[in-house]
């Protein structure tokens, strides 16, 4: 629905001789597009799939330049004459990365609600309707990039100190803009379907480029502005999920069995050259599970403070109803005990990291949550930093010593060994509350097992919203507690450090608003 947009913003703002070749996959545009001489559209029928797409599209051009760009972005004046004043031909080169304000919800009295999903205005509640912005945000303005243990593109802002000139070199790619000539990309085949349709073309194209003797550059002298997807359901991923988990699989193989013929170097230089690059001692990723029996707006609200505060760590989601959030997996259950711990067996298996968190749908999640690194692979780690707000009035509580399965993390082998052994427990004898849902917090005869928990306190705390329909029960009154150790250091307010005003965060999510960027 965006093609034309962006479309009109290349004819706009290119200087040199450059032709626009865009690939109709599977669909006509939402708007018609407008004729140019110097632009050709590829239409097919059924989608063929996006490297399948952009390998039809080279083969169209003659240029001695190819700039792959995504359907929804805008770009600075004469960027394409910027880009190849600064390209070699061993060079991958990308524009500095801004965000793109594409749109607003607007009604009829004039509110205006920041992109996202559509609905009646939250002032008013009168109908909206999509009014173009098309405008690139000051910031960030993104120059360097990574991906993790597990081949996962990571933003890099720490390596932004390191990086110096104009043109600093970066470990990967984003994938939704860069350059090469037309000669490299056939020569590295750097759009191979085997990889499948969609997905891992960044880790693709930098990997093909540093091991094969070339360099992945970033051009600070001009800019690009690429919109991102929200929530809403009204546009999201353009394949579907399980594409990007073959990508992964194959790109995995391809670069950890150095399987790739062309390359003169193996994936240990390229970490080495980058020497230190986060995760590569210790992986992480976060468990999300759901059984949806929240309210919408409370889980979406979460979601996008989940996902910002992840810092690019791969999120797996498992569901018991399709759901576009994470690598998606849903199982067909009914909401239970039972049916939770197999959300989180199934969770584990598909995520390949050495630590794993893991993360509920009504829970906000602090970035420094994520930055913590368990010493121990034998131990159940919580985060012990951790407020209730009650719904209903803000009120918001916390003691010293909360363990919940919500703020746990631990070693993927010791958790799947666990949650295997839980799950054979629950089916052959039942579920018994006795048992406990956070491991390693007790002794009693019917634990599972007998690895121990630890604590940690992270710098700000995660937040926990409690609405009436939480799968454990609340309590807001130190006399409800029967061991008073939960109760020590009982604190009640208003206000929360490093998040501010609980009131203000109902408001937020009430009328559907993004989580703030100091969250």
């Amino acid at each position: 629905m965006f093609l034309g947009h962006t479309i009109d913003d290349i004819f706009e703002h290119i200087e040199g001789d450059t032709e626009v070749i865009a690939v109709l996959d599977g669909q006509w545009p939402v708007e018609p597009i407008v004729a140019r001489d110097r632009l050709t559209l590829v239409y097919f029928p059924e989608s063929i799939g996006q490297r399948a797409s952009i390998n039809q599209a080279v083969r169209l051009s003659q240029a001695r330049y190819i700039f792959k760009v995504d359907a929804h972005c805008s770009f600075d004046q004469g960027f394409d004459v910027k880009m190849m004043e600064e390209m070699r031909d061993d060079w991958c080169l990308v524009p500095l990365m801004k965000n793109l304000h594409a749109f607003d919800w607007v009604c009829e009295d004039g509110h205006r609600r920041y992109q996202g999903k559509s609905g009646p205005c939250q002032e008013c509640g009168k109908p909206t309707h999509r009014e173009m912005v098309w405008r690139a945000k000051p910031s960030p303005n993104s120059t360097a990039y990574r991906f993790d243990k597990t081949l996962h593109f990571q933003y890099w802002g720490d390596y932004k100190k390191r990086q110096k000139g104009d043109t600093p070199i970066t470990m990967s790619i984003q994938g939704s803009a860069f350059m090469v000539t037309r000669d490299k990309f056939w020569e590295l085949e750097l759009c191979d379907e085997k990889h499948g349709s969609w997905g891992q073309q960044g880790v693709e194209v930098a990997c093909k480029y540093w091991l094969s003797g070339g360099e992945v550059h970033v051009n600070k002298k001009t800019w690009y502005a690429h919109m991102f997807r929200t929530q809403g359901g009204d546009f999201g991923f353009p394949y579907p999920n399980p594409g990007i988990s073959k990508a992964r699989r194959y790109s995995r193989d391809l670069w950890f069995n150095n399987k790739w013929p062309k390359a003169i170097h193996n994936l240990d230089w390229l970490i080495e050259k980058f020497s230190p690059v986060p995760d590569w001692d210790v992986s992480k990723g976060i468990l999300y599970y759901t059984d949806h029996n929240v309210d919408p707006k409370i889980m979406e609200y979460c979601q996008l403070q989940l996902k910002r505060a992840a810092g690019g760590s791969r999120i797996v989601s498992v569901s018991l109803q399709p759901m576009d959030f994470g690598d998606n997996l849903h199982l067909e259950l009914e909401r239970g005990p039972l049916t939770l711990f197999k959300q989180i067996l199934t969770g584990l298996k598909e995520l390949d990291t050495d630590v794993v968190f893991f993360a509920e749908h009504d829970m906000l999640y602090h970035r420094s949550h994520f930055e913590f690194v368990p010493s121990k692979r034998n131990r159940f780690w919580y985060n012990i930093n951790v407020w209730k707000m009650r719904y209903t009035d803000g009120l918001a509580v916390t003691a010293d010593f909360w363990q919940w399965t919500s703020g746990m993390c631990a070693y993927r082998d010791l958790l799947i060994e666990h949650y295997e052994k839980r799950i054979k427990m629950v089916e052959e004898n039942g579920w018994n509350r006795r048992m406990g849902f956070e491991p390693g917090t007790h002794n009693r005869k019917e634990r599972v097992d007998d690895y121990k928990a630890k604590s940690f306190r992270s710098d700000v705390p995660n937040l926990d919203i409690r609405h009436g329909r939480n799968l454990t029960h609340s309590r807001f009154d130190p006399s409800k507690f029967r061991n008073k150790k939960y109760v020590k250091g009982w604190t009640e307010a208003y206000e929360v450090p490093g998040w501010g005003e609980t009131k203000a965060i109902l408001k937020e999510i009430d009328q559907g608003w993004q989580p703030k960027e100091s969250h």
